[in-house]
């Protein structure tokens, strides 16, 4: 296990496989980071060197939001929408499906699930 960018990486996987374990990198932006840094995609996390697992930190930290921000944000969008108290805001606070979902049959987990964004 490799500990790069508050996640635990498995040294086992490929190089852009591993990079989709991090929140906020998916598949297109793990190939981009490969494609910069220049190192093969076909390369597993424990060939890599500590300079260029460096390189790839700093790459990724200047240039892409990871999971604190991106859960940061999203939150704050929630609470707004809530503060001012839209429709989609109530959905929120009753704990309902948001985006027009029907609940009659679907939504089971929604529903069990209740967290307030006050």
């Amino acid at each position: 296990m490799l500990y790069v960018l508050n996640t635990n990486l498995d040294n086992k996987k490929k190089l852009f496989i591993a990079l989709r374990d991090i929140y906020g990198l998916g598949k297109h932006s793990s190939n981009q980071i490969c494609d910069l840094l220049g190192i093969s995609t076909d390369r597993r996390l424990k060939q890599i060197s500590s300079l260029q697992l460096e390189r790839l930190t700093q790459l990724v930290n200047l240039n892409y939001n990871l999971s604190g921000e991106i859960k940061r944000s999203t939150m704050k969008n929630v609470q707004r929408l809530v503060k001012i108290a839209s429709y989609r805001g109530f959905r929120h606070i009753e704990g309902l499906p948001v985006r027009g979902q029907r609940t009659h049959g679907n939504s089971r987990t929604r529903r069990k699930i209740k967290t307030l964004y006050n």
